[in-house]
């Protein structure tokens, strides 16, 4: 992967990602799966995101629930064996915006490694 960023995040934001709510998928006020560690991005992904005027603490909020979006069978699958046996765990978010009168539609990727001390967010192209 190349070069990350860390996303600044203060307590008060570390604590709605971790305590927000998630009406997509009907999950409301559940206690975080499994830590973040140290929170990261690379520059294209936070790039995009201010372009989509998408926060990375909405990604990471629905991640750390279990919330891994548009991920197929195989790999929701691994991600809920990864809670158990400590792997790495990979959300895919796909984001829709009207930009500069087009439509877009973007994905992002949520990564936290197995030892649970980095989470980082990025594009498919970073990694």
């Amino acid at each position: 992967m190349g070069m990350n960023m860390d996303i600044e995040i203060n307590d008060a934001a570390r604590h709605q990602a971790a305590g927000s709510t998630n009406h997509q998928r009907g999950r409301s006020n559940e206690a975080p799966l499994f830590a973040l560690g140290r929170i990261v991005a690379t520059p294209a992904a936070m790039d995009l995101l201010q372009v989509f005027r998408f926060s990375p603490l909405r990604l990471l909020a629905r991640h750390v629930r279990g919330d891994w979006g548009d991920v197929d069978g195989d790999d929701a699958e691994m991600n809920r064996r990864a809670l158990i046996l400590q792997m790495r765990i990979l959300s895919v978010y796909t984001l829709r915006r009207v930009v500069d009168g087009q439509p877009r539609s973007e994905k992002v990727w949520v990564i936290t490694e197995a030892d649970r001390s980095v989470t980082t967010v990025l594009l498919p192209d970073d990694y």
